[in-house]
């Protein structure tokens, strides 16, 4: 009896003592878990998503056999040392079993440790074959790239960009602008982009020019549609025919981004600075709508400079700029080098200058050849009152080969040797 109550008090003993040693190994366990999901935080950047699945597969079964090893022995060792007490009574062995059983809230812990321990990852290279259970477990990326320097990836998942190539946008163009190729990829097609592609087909724009105003003007995909009709409707009020309001639109993108008030401001600026008439100002506009949408100060300076520096007079500069309107936009040193040409070299007077105004628009390089042949020749005669007389308009705009056989009375062949003694 003394020996059954000694027996019995060593196996409670041990059993106080085993389950300590594996309340011990269950903290251990929690302190490694928390330094390994730390670990992995840091390293959490160098791992791809769907590596990460497949090393959490592997690592959890490699674990899972180990326990499975181990419960084992462990039942093992119980069975032998359960045989060196057959005498005790079944009450005892009730009381010994469950300090070797293993614990629910144990098992629970090893498995968060599986989950979050990362270092066995090391061990695998990222060239290892995988199997196709694995593979089918990779993530597939989006179908639109998240981000790109160019338009050209997005043209085959957009419908808004591809519709906008068939019409002929030049999207390489846009994509240099800031903001511009987000703004396109953000907009519908059949709620933002047809609809203002419909209103510029009722205003009178051609197929072939939406894709030239759009190019241009991108912003007019997201303009409100009451405000170009306004504008719209302000132009036709001026008494400019649909016609023409629709070939002001399609030369000049920006037109219709303007507000009404510009625009009523710029059509008073001309008509008051140049002294013009309701017609003449509409006429101008028309041939060079530009004008309503461009900067103010290069035309005020070239009026200046036409006024000042080269010495027309108010009148002259009035009938200039109605022959030829591209005179208030020319770049000024080029407008006063070929006025300096003209008047200085080739002795033209303001009056002839004035007559043939689109002298004054031509290339600088065509009007020089032309005159030293000419004078090579000794032709050049641009006087009317005197023989051999030649037109400053026939000068600068027939081709080479008629102003050698009609002016120069020469073979193209002896004016092109002529260029290049020049």
């Amino acid at each position: 009896m003394t020996m059954s109550t000694s027996a019995k008090l060593c196996l409670r003993w041990r059993g106080l003592l085993f389950s300590k040693t594996i309340t011990r190994l269950q903290c251990f366990q929690v302190q490694r878990c928390n330094s390994a999901a730390s670990s992995a935080s840091i390293s959490s950047g160098l791992f791809l998503n769907h590596n990460l699945t497949t090393t959490h597969t592997r690592i959890k079964i490699k674990h899972q056999k180990c326990c499975y090893n181990n419960l084992t022995s462990k039942h093992l060792a119980t069975d032998a040392k359960e045989d060196k007490y057959k005498d005790l009574s079944r009450t005892d062995v009730i009381e010994y079993k469950p300090a070797l059983l293993p614990r629910t809230d144990a098992f629970s812990v090893s498995e968060h440790v599986i989950s979050l321990d990362l270092d066995v990852a090391e061990e695998y290279s990222a060239l290892e074959e995988i199997s196709d259970e694995e593979s089918a477990g990779i993530s597939i990326p989006a179908n639109i790239p998240p981000a790109s320097n160019s338009l050209r990836d997005y043209v085959d998942k957009s419908e808004t960009l591809t519709k906008l190539v068939q019409l002929g946008v030049h999207l390489w163009k846009l994509e240099q602008r800031p903001n511009v190729g987000s703004m396109l990829l953000r907009l519908d097609f059949n709620t933002d982009v047809a609809p203002r592609l419909l209103f510029l087909k009722q205003i009178g724009v051609e197929n072939s020019r939406l894709g030239y105003i759009i190019t241009h003007n991108p912003f007019i995909l997201t303009a409100d549609l009451d405000n170009l009709q306004a504008r719209v409707n302000y132009l036709k009020s001026k008494k400019f025919s649909s016609e023409t309001v629709a070939s002001m639109v399609s030369r000049a993108p920006f037109l219709l981004s303007f507000s009404v008030k510009r625009l009523d401001n710029r059509l008073g600026f001309y008509q008051q600075q140049l002294k013009l008439s309701a017609s003449n100002t509409r006429d101008i506009v028309a041939r060079l709508p530009r004008l309503l949408c461009g900067s103010l100060e290069p035309v005020k300076e070239n009026l200046k400079v036409c006024e000042i520096e080269l010495g027309f007079k108010q009148n002259e500069i009035q009938h200039m700029v109605i022959a030829v309107p591209k005179v208030l936009t020319a770049n000024k040193k080029k407008l006063t080098q070929i006025f300096d040409y003209l008047h200085n070299t080739m002795k033209v007077p303001h009056h002839l200058i004035t007559k043939f105004p689109q002298v004054l628009n031509t290339k600088f390089l065509r009007l020089r050849e032309r005159h030293l042949f000419l004078e090579y020749l000794e032709k050049a005669q641009y006087d009317p009152t005197l023989a051999r007389y030649i037109s400053l308009d026939r000068l600068v705009s027939l081709p080479d080969e008629t102003f050698c056989t009609e002016l120069a009375l020469a073979t193209l062949d002896d004016f092109y040797l002529f260029q290049k003694t020049l």
